[in-house]
């Protein structure tokens, strides 16, 4: 759990750390450091995504989790958690026991939160450096893969920070469920983790990365955390990837 602690830890610095550049420009120079988090976005989802090796089921994963997350309004629940937190911080703020000035709230009132705690969520989770670096520290006790993960979160956390405000620092709390979830379950898992369950967990999470890249540019509005089963359903057609090649090979496909 000590290299997850300092991962949340690097993310609330970052955050703090954009707040105060984010209140300290202009508009207009945000618009640059909201494009430029865009394209660097977008660079990352493809290269999480390309080295996916069953594309056919990148694409299954992504319809049928899509069309779960929207039967079961994944990405409204996320932002309504997100709105409940905003609200949270707000009152203990008005209330003098927050951390952030009353200046702080007010610029953040024009944000949208929620879509700063989603997207951030998605960004510092879905990637193989969270669920390798929690592997080979809750088996090996390995922290190298996370605590390079918390340098690159932590930067990427100013950024984000200063173009869509504080809803990004509380991002810390999903790394800390997942990753510590993972460390702590690492020995049961980890067997059934083989490298192809990671490339095309890999594929699914940077196509979603890509997402957040299209909505920061504004090309698209993607419910990204819709999409959010297709983990769910990129585990389950890996686990049963066996089975299909021994049919494949049967009927003379493969």
């Amino acid at each position: 759990m000590f290299a997850t602690i300092v991962n949340c830890v690097a993310v609330l610095v970052g955050a703090l750390l954009g707040l105060l550049i984010g209140q300290r420009i202009s508009e207009s120079y945000k618009r640059v450091v909201f494009d430029g988090i865009g394209i660097i976005t977008l660079v990352i989802g493809l290269s999480m995504a390309l080295p996916s090796q069953r594309i056919v089921y990148l694409a299954l994963a992504l319809i049928i989790g899509g069309l779960l997350g929207t039967a079961w309004d994944v990405d409204g629940a996320i932002l309504r958690l997100g709105q409940h937190l905003e609200k949270w911080t707000l009152k203990r703020n008005r209330s003098g026991d927050g951390a952030l000035s009353s200046e702080g709230a007010s610029a953040e009132g024009s944000k949208d939160f929620g879509h700063a705690f989603l997207n951030a969520s998605v960004l510092f989770c879905v990637g193989a450096m969270a669920l390798v670096g929690s592997f080979k520290a809750g088996t090996e006790g390995d922290y190298t893969l996370i605590l390079t993960k918390s340098v690159m979160d932590g930067f990427m956390a100013i950024l984000m920070t200063a173009a869509l405000g504080i809803g990004v620092a509380f991002s810390a709390l999903p790394i800390l469920v997942y990753q510590g979830l993972l460390t702590l379950l690492a020995g049961s898992v980890k067997p059934f983790v083989s490298p192809l369950m990671l490339s095309e967990l890999s594929g699914v999470g940077g196509a979603m990365v890509m997402m957040i890249g299209f909505n920061l540019l504004s090309l698209k509005t993607i419910k990204t955390a819709n999409f959010l089963p297709a983990l769910l359903v990129i585990v389950g057609l890996v686990l049963l990837d066996p089975l299909v090649i021994q049919f494949a090979h049967l009927v003379g496909i493969g």
